[in-house]
């Protein structure tokens, strides 16, 4: 018998870490020591906050950078950085931090918030909120899939990098369970980096809808 699908969204509990940055520099200094958690909280995680629509600098550090410290090619390096693309916080941390400190070493002084607002390092804490719907066929996901809230696509597709060993994966799901690996292939390839994660439920709907014609 198929292995059901149980859908479960997710909220977070956001606390503050007490460190902030008035400049790039301190920025820098903050990524390089924060918990990797924060790391998380600040690029993916922002997706799960701006769900409805996407951001124009897609993490916290360009947005920041851009808007309070008023340095918009430190913003859109930044913002090229695609954080679905790690499969490590570390790397993450890394990538940024080259960036930081390749445009530092351009500058004469240092880039620093005149009229603004400081960067506040954060982190989160994620809860698993059971929806109570399950789906044991392609119909029955995809009905389910029109009724969640997007918080479950977040953390079931873009959640895992996290570390959690619990979260189920839709692609597995439809591979090992259903027996659809080209479907299964074409979801992996979805990435809400470029929109949001409204936009990233009509895709994957769309996929759905043409595997079941494809069945019938």
């Amino acid at each position: 018998m198929t292995a059901p699908f149980e859908f479960v969204a997710c909220l977070e509990l956001r606390e503050m870490l007490g460190r902030t940055a008035w400049d790039e520099r301190e920025l820098l200094t903050g990524i390089e020591h924060v918990p990797a958690d924060s790391i998380y909280y600040h690029t993916h995680s922002s997706f799960l906050r701006s769900r409805y629509l996407p951001a124009l600098y897609p993490n916290d550090f360009a947005t920041w950078v851009a808007t309070q410290v008023r340095d918009p090619i430190l913003g859109e390096r930044l913002a090229v950085i695609d954080p679905f693309t790690f499969d490590d916080l570390e790397r993450l941390r890394t990538a940024m931090l080259a960036i930081l400190d390749d445009h530092l070493q351009a500058q004469h002084a240092t880039p620093r918030v005149v009229q603004g607002e400081p960067f506040h390092f954060m982190q989160s804490t994620m809860i698993e909120v059971p929806t109570g719907l399950r789906a044991r066929t392609l119909g029955e996901f995809a009905d389910a899939l029109h009724r969640v809230d997007v918080s479950v696509i977040f953390y079931h597709m873009f959640r895992p990098v996290r570390g959690s060993g619990n979260v189920v994966d839709p692609a597995q799901w439809l591979e090992h369970d259903l027996g659809l690996p080209e479907l299964a292939g074409r979801v992996r390839r979805l990435d809400p980096y470029v929109r949001d994660l409204e936009a990233v439920r009509a895709d994957l709907l769309s996929l759905l809808e043409e595997a079941r014609e494809r069945e019938a």
